[in-house]
């Protein structure tokens, strides 16, 4: 067995990636459930808009954060930012639970106030969490570093597994006339309702809050080490490579390699301390701001015109198997790390040719090539799954790098993965809602008839 999957270590490694699964599971749930939620709330198909909005709002926590991190440098305790963070997510969430289907009226219309205040707390949090959560996994050796994206990886995934358990966005056409091209849609009752799911939604916070306590009691009682015996002999090994450029043999060993007898320090890099703005760590972030604006921001901005068109079925498969690639990809990076700065220059390339293909496949619905056709659903579902298992693989490659960077690394990381989704949102809005450049089809007709 793997020295990391053995024993002690591979609690650790669950506790990690339970941790990861909380940073984000919130506002996932929240796109995830609009299906359902839009059919009972007064804004009807415009509470996505809202939705975008109100997030792109809750980066007011973000920009808090690392101003105090650059203004007051260690008076911010983590710890007690990640309690807090992590209270507001699960009290909000059971808030939510309890009161989403309330509305007020204000002025002459009705507004779903309750549903949107606490829309906000939780965008607030998630937000927050990027440049809070990530840091903290500075105490712990660099392999964690990719547990924890494994964990994001799940916040995406467990929202969509439940989702698919509670069957939303099902429909049936029953034709409505004898030899006519079109027919009615027929919407299938869930099979649990959204507090149902919202209550799930609060289990999942509270296991994430319980590992996380687990994780910090683990971590004092070991004396502050962040791992054990038997992954420290891993981590010495594996992490005593840095980056690969033209310049840098491959066979060449940092200090702390098992070469030279001692392993590293935890919570210390395994290089010679560098400045950490070099121009290979400016590169480092800029892959990530990148790849965060199409994985988050640009691309889950015209899911729908991309794979609808092929049926809902192509739709739900690209959104689960994607959401599955995403950890599947972080897993991989636990035992195949790409050092090389050309490498990952090939693998950000890859990714941007799938979502140029995927974006303009939603630049051409509702009828996009091969639509009809198996051969064109099995196109976009692969697409998509290899676009962010690329991406995925990419930004947990690059985090696990500026570990190596030191502390500030991971809180600007963590800034540029916030910065990079809000630039891809805020680019893709008006181009979605207000001058809708994209066009939907309609659902049991044949969109494509001349």
């Amino acid at each position: 067995m793997s020295p990391w999957l053995s024993g002690r270590a591979a609690v650790s490694h669950l506790l990690v990636a339970l941790f990861g699964m909380g940073s984000w599971v919130a506002i996932n749930s929240l796109w995830v459930e609009l299906p359902v939620v839009v059919k009972r709330l007064p804004e009807g198909w415009n509470l996505p808009a809202y939705l975008s909005v109100l997030i792109a709002l809750g980066n007011v926590g973000p920009v808090s954060v690392t101003l105090a991190h650059h203004f007051a440098p260690g008076r911010l305790k983590e710890r007690w930012l990640i309690h807090g963070i992590q209270v507001l997510l699960v009290g909000g969430s059971v808030l939510l639970a309890a009161f989403w289907e309330r509305t007020v009226v204000m002025g002459a219309a009705e507004h779903s106030l309750a549903y949107l205040a606490l829309a906000f707390a939780l965008a607030l949090a998630c937000c927050t969490s990027n440049v809070s959560f990530l840091p903290f996994m500075y105490r712990f050796p660099p392999l964690f570093v990719r547990t924890f994206f494994i964990g994001q990886g799940l916040s995406a995934l467990l929202p969509c597994v439940l989702a698919l358990g509670q069957g939303v966005g099902q429909l049936e056409c029953p034709n409505a006339t004898q030899g006519a091209n079109a027919s009615f849609p027929r919407y299938l009752e869930e099979n649990f309702s959204a507090t149902t799911y919202f209550w799930l939604l609060v289990g999942l916070l509270a296991v994430s809050a319980l590992a996380f306590l687990a994780l910090v009691m683990w971590h004092d009682r070991d004396g502050g080490s962040g791992e054990t015996g038997s992954s420290k002999e891993s981590v010495a090994t594996e992490e005593s490579f840095p980056l690969q450029t033209d310049s840098t043999p491959s066979s060449e060993c940092a200090p702390g390699d098992v070469a030279t007898g001692g392993p590293p320090k935890p919570g210390t890099t395994t290089a010679t301390t560098v400045p950490f703005w070099t121009r290979r760590n400016a590169f480092l972030l800029v892959l990530l701001g990148v790849s965060n604006a199409l994985t988050n921001g640009v691309l889950p901005s015209v899911q729908t015109y991309s794979c609808l068109p092929y049926g809902s079925m192509a739709y739900h498969l690209s959104v689960v198997l994607s959401n599955i690639a995403n950890p599947v990809a972080c897993f991989l990076a636990m035992f195949l790390l790409c050092r090389s700065l050309v490498g990952l220059t090939v693998i950000s390339a890859a990714g941007c040719v799938f979502a140029a293909y995927l974006m303009a496949l939603a630049a051409l619905s509702p009828c996009p090539p091969l639509v009809g056709s198996t051969a064109g659903a099995a196109l976009v579902i692969v697409s998509w799954t290899l676009f962010l298992g690329l991406f995925s693989y990419l930004k947990v490659v690059i985090g696990s790098l500026l570990h190596e960077a030191g502390h500030s690394a991971l809180v600007w990381c963590g800034a540029v993965i916030q910065a990079g989704s809000l630039v891809g949102a805020l680019a893709m809005f008006p181009l979605t809602s207000i001058y809708h450049l994209f066009q939907s089809g309609k659902d049991c007709v044949d969109n494509c008839t001349a």
